[in-house]
């Protein structure tokens, strides 16, 4: 299939929507503050802008790629649909129950998040199925009726269909769905085994409710986004990224709208996926910081880690199990509220605290002089010399450094003691430990030690702050592609069509069925083959197996990657021997004389990846032009050092420029520290790498 040769991507982020158009492969891009009324409205603006800068109508896209954070917003601020859940009789309060586990043993307080839906919107229904999938009480259809005749007269806009054990068996969950639709037929109707046909009844009853509770908001969102278009002359087809790294169709996004709940950030790790093969990286740490939030994860092998469940909405920073959790396959991130646009202030012991609340795009950090008076993290960094209040977004937006310097004295400094670049200092240095925290356990808990990897940083606020991270994590190169300030919706740009099936389907190795396991197998590749068909009628589509591993008697499982061959010819020896090798490599030993279980079975059907050209790296030789000079507050030895100022665009391959300096473009500005130079690369890459010291210091040393 020949590619379309103008499309576009978009990123709705809470603080700026970033658009990037592409044209026979040249990207033209623009960021604009987010519509939250209205979040199309910065997408038009947006779209003509880059169709100027392009030369382009807005009728000659030929594709747009979308990813959002409104059912991530939506969730974490409780602004779904009205919302009820049907249930099995027994299991109303499954999903305020949780699994009654305490994410913080000693904490006599404990937080935990409120069920988003409360017990008088939970409806239950006889009927029972066991967990082989067999019927032991058939369902009363009479029974249902009268429970959905319960919910149309308390005025619900949609319903949520939850019933034990239905991802083996979901006769009775289409029973519920098949009433709903003749006696409410303009409610809409999510059922867990569809939406999650995976065991543990408490993660897959809370993403089923979360997909209903999301679901009138995006599909209202999307009609209105294909309407605005379409009255732009705009006809192409629209696909949305999905959390798992992948596009499907907007009718699937419509149906399935819990599946893009991290559909940004993950746009974020395919761009920083990109340039690891680029580069043939085998090891990078993708860091994401952006208006409102930053993303941090780790790729191997120029792919992603992958989960398939994961917490939105944690109650408490870095504490696995204080969220709310959803069952859905993800690019695996940690998440941190520290963006741009975090918010500081003093906490009761006297300590400063960043995020996770925002200032967003309104009214925005004080520097942004729409009325905020609270700091933010980019209030700070202008009052450090990161940023320059005539050129920010291109100089669309004017800052105000002496706005900036109130908000930080009345919030942070008059309580401290502290003047205006003392309260800056603290809390820059407050947000880059709280990412290098959330790094640290990230790679902890994934047996990996970060001096080891590259860091590709992106995001409008990454490159201020990647150098520092750097520093604190013992990181030695960054690389900051162009387009960073725009990576997540170039990343759009760069996925494949594709869609995970998955199943839960219990059995052990004694107990192995090959024939079974390649029916199971055989019928989720069809299944997730049929949603990339919806996208992409002629490509090739390539299947990923996988299948979830673990000790019998173990609470969680390992995901193991099979062969095509593997899993269309399955060998018991072959399936435990794979799962000993991973689990070995993963916890330093095997365990001998356990029997080994199998709970979740996975294809991922995808169209084949875009190729990539290897870059011939520089080692530089030239010294790159410098614009001026401007002091600029460095970490390291907290104090203000003349930095060199530089153009990106002015920088050609080879050209080096020796810290402090900072390399400023519309988008973004790469602050590199005085412990490192930046390199520019023959495809436009920043390289900051450490400095080596000189031999006559080291022979001092």
């Amino acid at each position: 299939m020949t590619a379309p040769s103008i499309r576009l991507g978009v990123d709705i982020g809470g603080t700026f929507t970033d658009v990037v158009l592409e044209k026979d492969g040249v990207p033209f891009s623009t960021k604009v503050l987010t519509t939250y009324s209205a979040p199309e409205n910065a997408i038009i603006d947006g779209m003509h802008q880059v169709c100027v800068k392009a030369g382009v109508l807005p009728s000659e896209i030929d594709q747009i790629i979308h990813g959002t954070t409104l059912a991530t917003n939506a969730l974490i601020e409780r602004r779904g649909a009205k919302t009820a859940l049907i249930t099995t009789e027994g299991f109303r309060d499954v999903i305020e129950m949780r699994t009654e586990s305490r994410f913080e043993q000693y904490d006599l307080n404990l937080n935990l998040p409120d069920p988003l839906l409360p017990r008088q919107m939970r409806f239950t229904v006889a009927g029972r199925v066991d967990a082989n999938g067999k019927v032991l009480v058939d369902i009363d259809r009479a029974e249902v009726e009268a429970v959905v005749d319960q919910i149309a007269q308390a005025g619900f806009e949609s319903v949520a269909v939850g019933l034990i054990h239905s991802y083996l068996n979901p006769t009775h969950e289409e029973l519920v769905r098949e009433v709903l639709a003749e006696k409410l037929p303009h409610v809409a109707v999510s059922i867990s085994s569809e939406v999650s046909p995976q065991m543990r009844e408490y993660e897959r009853f809370n993403t089923v409710v979360a997909n209903a509770y999301i679901k009138p908001l995006m599909a209202s969102y999307l009609g209105r986004l294909e309407d605005r278009l379409s009255a732009e002359g705009v006809s192409c087809r629209i696909f949305l990224m999905h959390s798992g790294g992948g596009i499907i169709s907007i009718q699937n996004a419509a149906e399935f709208p819990v599946r893009l709940v991290e559909s940004g950030p993950a746009g974020g790790a395919v761009f920083a996926a990109h340039i690891a093969a680029r580069y043939g990286l085998d090891k990078v740490l993708s860091f994401d910081m952006g208006g409102t939030t930053a993303k941090i994860c780790l790729i191997k092998n120029q792919t992603p880690k992958t989960s398939r469940v994961f917490e939105v909405a944690r109650t408490y920073r870095f504490k696995k199990g204080s969220g709310m959790p959803i069952s859905i396959p993800v690019i695996d991130m940690v998440e941190i509220g520290a963006g741009g646009g975090s918010l500081a202030h003093v906490d009761a012991l006297r300590q400063i605290r960043v995020g996770p609340e925002s200032a967003g795009s309104e009214p925005g950090p004080a520097c942004y002089g729409r009325d905020g008076e609270r700091p933010a993290v980019t209030d700070a960094d202008l009052v450090l010399g990161k940023l320059d209040p005539d050129n920010f977004a291109g100089g669309s937006i004017k800052l105000h450094a002496a706005a900036s310097e109130a908000a930080l004295l009345g919030h942070v400094g008059d309580t401290l003691d502290m003047d205006a670049i003392e309260a800056a200092f603290g809390v820059a240095e407050m947000v880059d430990e709280n990412m290098a925290n959330a790094a640290r356990v990230h790679a902890v808990e994934n047996g990996e030690d970060l001096s080891e990897y590259t860091m590709i940083a992106f995001g409008g606020a990454a490159p201020l702050h990647a150098g520092r991270l750097c520093e604190k994590l013992g990181v030695a190169r960054l690389l900051v592609p162009p387009g960073a300030g725009v990576g997540s919706a170039l990343g759009f740009l760069r996925a494949p069509f594709s869609f995970e099936a998955n199943r839960s389907v219990y059995m052990k190795l004694s107990d192995f069925d090959g024939e079974r396991i390649r029916s199971l197998l055989t019928d989720l590749q069809s299944e997730a083959t049929g949603f990339v068909r919806t996208c992409d009628a002629v490509s090739p589509i390539l299947s990923e197996f996988k299948v979830y591993m673990r000790y019998t008697g173990q609470g969680w499982e390992i995901p193991i990657d099979l062969t095509q061959e593997q899993a269309m010819n399955p060998d018991v020896n072959t399936f435990e021997a794979r799962f000993i090798e991973d689990y070995s490599k993963l916890f330093g030993r095997a365990v001998e004389g356990m029997d080994i279980e199998i709970t979740v079975w996975s294809v991922n059907a995808t169209t084949p990846p875009e190729t990539v050209a290897r870059v011939g790296e520089t080692k530089g030789t030239g010294s790159a032009k410098v614009a001026g000079e401007r002091p600029i507050f460095d970490a390291a030895s907290a104090r203000y050092r003349d930095a060199k100022i530089v153009n990106r665009f002015d920088m050609i391959a080879g050209e080096r420029a020796v810290g402090p300096v900072a390399v400023i473009e519309d988008e973004t500005t790469i602050i590199v520290p005085a412990s490192r130079d930046a390199l520019c690369q023959p495809d436009g890459c920043i390289d900051v790498i450490m400095r080596k010291p000189h031999a006559s210091s080291s022979a001092k040393g």
